[in-house]
């Protein structure tokens, strides 16, 4: 059921304490970080704490960085959880999902999380894009290459999902390790595997060594840009769930999904733009985003406004313009 942002931070924050802590509670906590990632109008927290300061709140800035450093992350966890499973319901009758599984990185710029040996966060995650829930997300700390995520996140995947991945979950070891779950995936592999094929199974082997194994493979290539594409799939191409060459194909194409989705997180929700310089601060942070972005997509809005995400924020930016801040109009929804 899509509800009116009324109706939706309501039903979401109004058991949140209001006197854990004696100057920032845990619901203004939640409704700073919800305010900075859906406000436009603002390129700072500090530009945030100012408008509220002069307006009944009596927060500092310094007070809520240490609230950032120290606080459980759980509380917008369990904000997140809750709005995914209201998203995740919206399901067709599609026999498969498409699944689109990848990573974005932000640079950390900060030389107090450098002295740590922190350069960069990613976070990955998966789209669905049939319901457009993100399920299942991890952030990471460090250099890791994305492979070794990879059976983590397939194994989160629901019974008829298919995971779609582009090269850099292309490893022989987790093509190995996939192929024996039950799991569907579509993964994309690199030029530099040896393929040989197999006349025993009527398939191909891919990688030679003691990781190499024998898989479905598609070929196609891209007329346009001259780029070969080397895909492989446990999807079956017989039978009454049949998926041919050309719909494992259309499946791959559907992974730029997914790069939709980082771009509308960082260009507007504020997700490159990371505002505290500790780990626990930008984990809160990327959460409070993936929360807004849910919420966007559980949103009614006038019919004439449009059903783009983007539309759905210009609305919400319209009406929080009659408001002081999205705190303030939190505040007062929550209190009605």
């Amino acid at each position: 059921m899509v509800l009116s942002f009324a109706k939706i931070v309501k039903d979401l924050l109004k058991d949140l304490p209001k006197n854990d802590y004696p100057v920032l509670n845990t619901r203004l906590f939640v409704e700073c970080w919800l305010g900075y990632a859906m406000d436009k109008s603002l390129t700072s927290m500090r530009d945030l704490f100012k408008r509220l300061n002069g307006t009944g709140f009596a927060a500092d800035i310094s007070t809520f960085s240490k609230a950032s450093q120290c606080r459980s992350q759980e509380v917008f966890r369990q904000i997140y959880q809750k709005l995914n499973q209201r998203v995740s319901g919206r399901i067709g009758s599609n026999n498969y999902a498409i699944c689109p599984i990848d990573s974005t990185t932000i640079t950390l710029t900060s030389k107090l999380l450098w002295l740590q040996g922190y350069h960069q966060v990613k976070l990955f995650s998966c789209l669905n894009l049939e319901s457009k829930a993100t399920a299942d997300n991890l952030i990471n700390f460090g250099n890791d290459h994305d492979y070794n995520y990879g059976s983590q996140m397939i194994d989160a995947l629901p019974p008829t999902a298919i995971g779609v991945m582009d090269r850099g979950f292309a490893s022989l070891k987790f093509l190995r390790k996939t192929s024996k779950s039950a799991k569907h995936f579509v993964l994309r592999i690199s030029q530099n595997y040896k393929l040989d094929f197999d006349k025993e199974s009527a398939k191909v082997r891919v990688g030679t060594g003691k990781h190499s194994g024998v898989y479905r493979v598609v070929n196609f290539c891209d007329l346009e840009t001259k780029v070969e594409y080397r895909l492989v799939t446990n999807l079956p191409p017989s039978g009454a769930m049949a998926v041919s060459d050309e719909q494992v194909m259309n499946i791959y194409r559907c992974r730029w999904g997914i790069e939709l989705l980082w771009k509308f997180l960082k260009m507007h929700l504020k997700l490159d733009k990371l505002i505290t310089k500790n780990v626990n601060g930008i984990a809160i942070q990327i959460y409070a985003t993936l929360i807004a972005y849910l919420i966007l997509q559980l949103v009614e809005i006038p019919q004439e406004w449009g059903d783009k995400l983007l539309d759905k924020l210009r609305y919400l930016q319209a009406c929080m313009c009659q408001e002081i801040s999205y705190i303030h109009w939190i505040e007062r929804i929550v209190s009605d």
